[in-house]
Formats: C-alpha cells, sequence, structure tokens
C-alpha cells in the first residue's frame, strides 16, 4: 500500500545512505551528514539531546555507516536513549570511548 506524506504527516526520519560508505573502515568527519554530525556532537556536549527519536536517527546513521554494533557512536548513542527512556545511570566508558573516536576522526581530516 502507498503512502502519500502530507504537511501534517512528516518523516522524521530521513536518514541518507551512501551505498559506498556501508560499514567502512575509512570513514572521515566529512562523510557524515551536517545533521548527524551535529546530533552527534551535541550527545558529547554539556547538553545532549533528551528527544530519543533523534539520538537513534544519530545511531542509526552511525550503525549504518560506521563499524555497525560495535561502532563506538553507535554504542554511546543506545547507551544515552536507554538512560533517557529508564533514568539509569549511564556506561561512561562508552562515553570515553565516543569521544576518543571522533576525535581520531578529526585528526585524520586534519592530515589529510
Amino acid at each position: 500500500m502507498s503512502h502519500q506524506q502530507t504537511e501534517s504527516d512528516v518523516s522524521i526520519d530521513e536518514i541518507p545512505v551512501d551505498l559506498e560508505l556501508v560499514h567502512s573502515t575509512d570513514l572521515s568527519r566529512v562523510d557524515v551528514p551536517d545533521e548527524i554530525e551535529s546530533i552527534t556532537w551535541d550527545l558529547l556536549g554539556e547538553q545532549p539531546p533528551t528527544n530519543p527519536l533523534i539520538v537513534l536517527k544519530a545511531a542509526r546513521w552511525w550503525y549504518i555507516h560506521g563499524a555497525g554494533e560495535s561502532d563506538p557512536v553507535y554504542c554511546w548513542a543506545i547507551e544515552w536513549v536507554r538512560h533517557l527512556t529508564t533514568g539509569e545511570a549511564t556506561a561512561s566508558g562508552l562515553f570515553g570511548e565516543c569521544r576518543q573516536y571522533l576525535r581520531s576522526l578529526e585528526r585524520e581530516d586534519t592530515n589529510q
């Protein structure tokens, strides 16, 4: 069944999929769409997103384009969603791994 989108029925989850980058090991920061990059860096900020759907949007992009379920950004985003939905404390080690991974992407971009 086909579904036409109307002004009151807007998709919140239009995630671009770059088939050349699916589970890429050569991902760089310039490969990340602006919206996903913004959400990703907000996850590491003083005021991370509080809407689980927004966080899951970034998580899905990193799952598809990064290292799948072992991608550090994906893991931290899923952990943050778990925290938002349950109120339980987060695994801080995942935060550090995510931050370290993103900084390595920045360093690679400046070296090129």
